[in-house]
């Protein structure tokens, strides 16, 4: 049981952390070993996230008046929060491998994206996204393809050159 005092902490936390957060994404850890758990909290926290697990009353509490107040509300059973501070859909992409890999008991079940409460079709859809190192990636490797290609036909174009002044 905690005291007033602990809940008013626990309380005062996750305030900060729903302020702070860019997303938020409701899941469920209950049926998972330790291990399998603490490896899923630590793929969050390698997203910039962070996973609080406490009692619906606190998460409820903690929500009134803010951005995840709907998916916070009126929660009836075993319930985790997710917190992404940088990137969502990295986040929401580790969460949904979880619930892959453990037969849906880590199983997205609501989410917040910048003040806009995600459906479950945007939240398959976030989730299902690349990581934003790799949509950089990818736009880094769109801007080099002209110029790289521009190099490899004047470096074809020089050893033709070659070829030819050697030969004559």
């Amino acid at each position: 049981m905690f005291t007033r005092a602990e809940k008013e902490a626990i309380i005062d936390g996750l305030k900060q952390n729903i302020d702070k957060a860019q997303a938020i994404f409701l899941t469920n850890l209950v049926g998972l070993r330790s291990n399998d758990a603490v490896r899923i909290r630590k793929g969050v926290r390698d997203a910039n996230g962070k996973l609080v697990i406490t009692r619906n009353s606190l998460f409820e509490r903690a929500a009134k008046g803010t951005k995840c107040e709907p998916i916070l509300k009126n929660l009836k059973g075993p319930h985790a929060v997710a917190f992404a501070y940088g990137d969502a859909a990295a986040v929401a992409k580790c969460l949904k491998e979880a619930g892959e890999e453990f037969e849906n008991i880590a199983k997205l079940k609501a989410g917040v994206l910048n003040e806009q409460v995600l459906s479950n079709a945007e939240l398959v859809l976030l989730s299902s996204l690349p990581s934003r190192n790799q949509m950089l990636g990818t736009l880094l490797a769109t801007f080099i393809a002209p110029v790289s290609a521009l190099a490899r036909v004047l470096n074809t174009i020089r050893e033709e050159k070659e070829k030819a002044t050697v030969t004559v």
